[in-house]
């Protein structure tokens, strides 16, 4: 298993991240949160998950372990697969993740691309004790600051590249900035 690797930036997009490290460029599969973590960086150490299919080996990239933690988390919840935790990690910064859990915001799940009513629900029985224990670790996150112009284009950049329509993007954009999420 590997832990993290620490190395060479040298590909940088919304949804993924190339990562040079001893001569190899590893492709990192990321969320908007470590997207917007590694921003400005040119080397940096990110938390790994690799996931081993039949067709692919896929690598995840975490900024945090707490991120990782979260991950691991959903993608035990039957019928959460990697791609759609990394969507609910992108939607909701680990902090906020774990209050939505806490609470039971089924709105907040249901609102990602790909959560139904039903799967939210299971979100929050299969995680709600099991993420208890986490909520002091979050509590200790920073918030998003970051300026809110160059946040967007990114954040709705990223929304239509894992297949949302733009107007929808700018759409739930406003909607998420008149709720005061700190990302937008």
């Amino acid at each position: 298993m590997i832990e993290y690797i620490k190395g060479e930036i040298v590909e940088l997009t919304p949804t993924r991240m190339i990562l040079e490290c001893g001569g190899i460029g590893y492709e990192l599969n990321i969320s908007l949160n470590t997207y917007s973590a590694f921003g400005s960086k040119t080397t940096g150490k990110i938390y790994i998950y690799e996931v081993i299919r039949e067709d692919a080996h896929l690598l995840f990239g975490f900024a945090e372990k707490i991120e990782r933690e979260l991950f691991l988390l959903l993608t035990s919840v039957s019928g959460v697969g990697p791609n759609t935790a990394r969507m609910i990690l992108s939607s909701l910064p680990p902090s906020e993740l774990v209050q939505v859990i806490g609470s039971k915001n089924e709105a907040a799940l249901t609102a990602v691309k790909g959560i139904g009513l039903k799967t939210a629900q299971r979100i929050l029985v299969d995680l709600k004790n099991k993420v208890k224990p986490m909520e002091s670790m979050a509590g200790n996150l920073p918030e998003a600051s970051v300026s809110n112009g160059a946040v967007t284009e990114e954040a709705v950049a990223a929304l239509v590249m894992v297949g949302l329509q733009c107007g929808i993007c700018w759409v739930s954009k406003k909607r998420l900035r008149k709720k005061r999420y700190p990302l937008f």
